[in-house]
This record gives structure tokens, sequence and C-alpha cells, in this order.
């Protein structure tokens, strides 16, 4: 049996396990409605960036529209304030920096939904006991970070995610190894502290070992800002400044899958985040909803049309051509 959908405090427990887990997501919060409406002032709602929803926010018409304004504030990293209703129950008294959302709704009523994008503390993953590993261990726990240091024996894929940033600092124990385990996990940021030399052997030889060449390309050789000729302490401020660059140009986050055993897709690789979320526009209503099952097709004249409700789906198969303008009368 389906569980109900949390709602109120529930979901912000919900938001501090994603937070522990390092999932970014943002918290969908209603702060004014007009009804009849679905939703409740003080409703909320949790979207990841893969597109999930925990929580409440309204009703059919309202769901998908928040859907895709949260998964736009996680890419931005920006809040935003949305009004959702038709154009007209608004009128010119938009104020400014409020985004307003066309929505249909049979019920005619209205939301104004606030989103917060929720960034979370980066995954660092150190691997290597040098002097070096240590204090970008140190320097990285000062900014907050999820730090942690592993022994090159003990490193396994498992250990990180697609979230993770992994910096290998073993300094030629083990090198081999541990780039070829956290290269298959296809992490964020894997980073090798060595020279472009010897960088360029370790990549040449999990090459020849079979190590997918998309997945070596991600390797960054050598790792951390130029700074010249450095001590190995100082080594590990020039990797923690490339990494919080990175991060400032939203460049740490997760990337398409690679299939494991070819750069080519395959027909069971995994759909990117892009094709998972495809969108279309309801001739009826105009509203965007997603391209699945879940938005009733229908087919007509070789196309597949989606809509927000039956009510619209019933108007379109009754009379598709009013709705697709002179060319479908052709």
């Amino acid at each position: 049996m389906s569980q109900p959908p949390l709602d109120g405090w529930d979901v912000l427990e919900q938001a501090q396990e994603l937070a522990r887990r390092g999932v970014e997501f943002a918290i969908a919060t209603v702060v004014w409605r007009q009804g009849p409406s679905s939703g409740r002032l003080g409703s909320r709602a949790l979207v990841t960036a893969d597109g999930d929803m925990i929580g409440w926010i309204g009703g059919a018409c309202a769901e998908p529209s928040v859907l895709r304004e949260a998964r736009q504030a996680i890419l931005d990293r920006e809040p935003r304030l949305l009004l959702l209703g038709t154009p007209e129950q608004f009128g010119g008294s938009i104020p400014e920096g409020m985004t307003v959302v066309p929505i249909s709704c049979q019920s005619e009523g209205a939301l104004q939904v606030y989103v917060e994008p929720v960034v979370t503390s980066p995954h660092l993953v150190v691997v290597g006991r040098s002097p070096m590993a240590g204090t970008l261990l140190e320097l990285a726990k000062t900014l907050d970070w999820r730090a942690e240091l592993v022994d090159a024996a003990d490193f396994l894929e498992r250990d990180v995610d697609r979230r993770s940033i992994v910096v290998v600092a073993t300094q030629g124990h083990g090198d081999e190894e541990v780039v070829e385990h956290a290269a298959r996990a296809q992490p964020a940021y894997l980073g090798l502290v060595a020279s472009r030399k010897r960088g360029a052997t370790l990549l040449g030889y999990l090459a020849e070992r079979g190590v997918p060449q998309p997945l070596l390309d991600r390797v960054r050789v050598p790792v951390g800002l130029d700074l010249g000729p450095t001590p190995h302490r100082e080594i590990a401020v020039a990797v923690l400044a490339e990494l919080v660059q990175l991060r400032a140009q939203g460049a740490l986050t997760p990337g398409d899958a690679v299939p494991p055993a070819t750069a080519e897709p395959s027909a069971t690789a995994e759909p990117s985040s892009a094709a998972r979320a495809a969108e279309a526009i309801d001739p009826v209503c105009g509203m965007t909803v997603a391209a699945d099952r879940t938005s009733r097709p229908f087919e007509h004249a070789g196309v597949t049309y989606y809509f927000c409700c039956p009510a619209c789906r019933d108007a379109f198969e009754k009379d598709p051509t009013s709705y697709l303008g002179e060319d479908a009368r052709c």
C-alpha cells in the first residue's frame, strides 16, 4: 500500500538526511495561496536534481511547474519566488524579481511558492598518507567540507560516488590501482598529484589494461593551481585553491555516466538526466508537462501529445485541429 506524502516538518527531517548524504536539492514552500487550491500555506516539498519530489506542494497543475523550476534553481544556485496561475489573475501588478509560471488549473486557484536551492558541503576523499595529503584534509575541514583520508591499500570503488571529489596523493605507492578504482566510480572530480610525465605514463598503462578512455580523460594531472616549485604542504594549498575555484564555477557536479566497456552509447546505458526530464507543451492550455506516460499521452497524425489533466486530453481528442493551428487543417 502506498504511503501518504510527507508534509510540514517531516519534510524538513528528510532535508537533513539528504544534506547528510550530500544530495543536492531545493526546498519549495507555499507562501501564499488563492483558493480554491489543494496547496496550503506552509506546504513544503523537496526536489532533487534527478527530479524526485518528496512532500506535497499542490495538485497536478502546480507540481510539474514547481518540479521544473526547482531543478533549474539547483543548476543556477539561485532562489526564486514563483507565482503559479493564469497571467490574467495577476495582471500587471507583478513585483520585480518574481517569476510568473502560467498554469491552467480547472480549480482557478493560484499559488506563490518560494524555491530555495540547498548546496551541500562537498565530499572530499584524499587517498594517501603523505604530509601533503594530511594538510589537504585539514584545510578542507576548515571550510566545513566532508573530508576523509584513506590509505591506498584500503581504497575501493564503493568508497565514493558521482558527487565525490577524489584526490590521489599516494606519491607512487599504488597509484595505478587507486586511479583505476576511482575512475570507474566516475566521481565529479578526480585529480592525481604527480608530474605531467608520470601522469601520462600511468594513464597509458591503465588504457592498456582496458580502462575506457572517457574515464581516463576525466583524470586531472597535474592537480592544483600552478604555483611553480613548492613544498609538499603548499601543494595542498594549490589543490584546494583549484577545487574552490571549480566549485564556484559550478564545475564540481556529476556528469553523464560513461558506459563501463565503451565510450559509445548503448541500448543498455543509463539515460542521462536530460533524457529522463523530457518535457512537452500541453496543446490545449499551454502548460509544460512531462513527456511520459504520467501526462496522458494521445497520438494524432503520427505525433504524440501530452496533457496536464483529463479535461485537456478529452478536449483535444474531440477536436485536435482547433488546437493545432492552420497547418493541421491542410
